[in-house]
């Protein structure tokens, strides 16, 4: 099965323990995360829609680094920040779920966004159980679109938010998801894998795509600002902005780590998108 445990998993998450216990303080500090504002500038974007505001969330990893109470400070900093949409693209535990279930479902729970939480699931949430990870996001109020499609309405106006379950496990059916997906609106894609950009570019259906699952590399090269260490579905575009054909893809460093807590030039990040439309509104002048 693709979606089968890697061998290993409970020792690896035994030699994650100790290491993270011998790291110290895991208190939340906003000085030692990046927030990374991207402006998205949109042709067919309605009026109604400027200055919409979407926070990404992705690669929490809980229990491995990422302390609950870490998450925690995360989830006070994001409310702080008043998103109009909060998405969150996979990969919310490590190597186990067992003792962390109650953690993640508080967190994910006090998450506030005016238009909605919506998520998808990633390769690990699979490896530690698809269904209760599910069942999390469902009690937390947050709306699971693994191959399904949601329509944010404003005065008549729409964004449409589509997901694709996890590419590394071959959960993804994105017939199923054109199938759902309105002819009219802004169309942004959630997908845990960002080199999936590369076959939904081609559909020419989705304006951003936004992903996690490289970690950035955990090393970001200076002035190049990309990564030598690239992972199966983040080779192509492993970290930050890309244009791929018509559609802009965006690869979040993420909050967690995998293995080891090692960044170098690249911290944790929480992605705010800023959508803005090219449209001129017009404003009628009357005599006075």
């Amino acid at each position: 099965m693709e979606n089968e445990k890697p061998a290993g998993m409970k020792i690896r998450q035994g030699f994650q323990t100790f290491l993270t216990q011998t790291r110290g303080n895991t208190t939340f500090k906003p000085e030692l995360f990046d927030l990374i504002d991207v402006d998205i500038k949109v042709n067919n974007l309605p009026q109604v829609f400027h200055n919409y505001k979407i926070i990404n969330l992705t690669d929490i990893h809980l229990g491995q680094w990422i302390s609950p109470q870490y998450l925690d400070g995360v989830v006070d900093y994001v409310n702080k920040l008043k998103p109009d949409m909060i998405t969150l693209t996979g990969d919310y535990v490590s190597y186990i779920i067992d003792g962390y279930e109650d953690s993640l479902l508080n967190s994910f729970k006090r998450l506030k966004a005016k238009d909605g939480k919506f998520a998808v699931l990633g390769n690990h949430d699979h490896w530690n159980g698809a269904d209760r990870i599910r069942e999390i996001l469902e009690k937390s109020d947050v709306i699971e679109l693994s191959n399904d499609v949601y329509s944010v309405e404003k005065d008549g106006e729409y964004i449409n938010v589509s997901g694709v379950d996890s590419c590394s496990v071959g959960a993804d059916d994105l017939d199923k998801v054109l199938r759902k997906l309105p002819d009219n609106g802004y169309s942004i894609l959630l997908v845990h894998e960002p080199d999936f950009a590369k076959i939904s570019s081609k559909t020419n259906r989705f304006d951003l795509q936004i992903s996690g699952h490289s970690h950035g590399g955990q090393l970001v090269i200076p002035g190049v600002k990309t990564t030598p260490f690239r992972c199966s579905y983040s080779v192509k575009y492993p970290v930050g902005a890309y244009k791929v054909g018509n559609m802009i893809q965006y690869t979040s460093k993420g909050l967690g780590t995998n293995s080891f807590w090692l960044r170098i030039n690249c911290k944790p990040e929480i992605t705010l998108f800023h959508l803005k439309t090219t449209k001129r509104k017009n404003i009628e002048i009357t005599e006075g």
